[in-house]
């Protein structure tokens, strides 16, 4: 399983990095607050919706997006090493 360090959390946002080992997931979840992600590394990762369908996500370094809440999902790390990223949630 991935782990979570919760780097800050206020009235405005929760900043939380995520650890992946190889093959490691977060477990399917759903968003609550509108969320940008910021990879820490090169790589992939693996996202399998709601559906059950899978996309294979190809993330830069310091290469951030924005998602809106509601998105229900698991993600895996889809790297032969480990992989970590920054996620900023948004409380409205």
């Amino acid at each position: 399983m991935a782990k979570s360090k919760v780097l800050i959390e206020n009235d405005k946002t929760i900043v939380t990095e995520w650890s992946f080992d190889v093959g490691d997931s977060t477990g399917h979840h759903t968003h609550e607050y509108n969320y940008i992600v910021v990879p820490m590394l090169d790589g992939e990762l693996k996202v399998i919706d709601n559906n059950n369908d899978e996309t294979i996500s190809k993330l830069t370094k310091g290469g951030a997006y924005y998602k809106e809440k509601g998105i229900k999902h698991n993600v895996f790390n889809n790297n032969s090493f480990p992989y970590s990223f920054i996620e900023v949630e948004l409380k409205e």
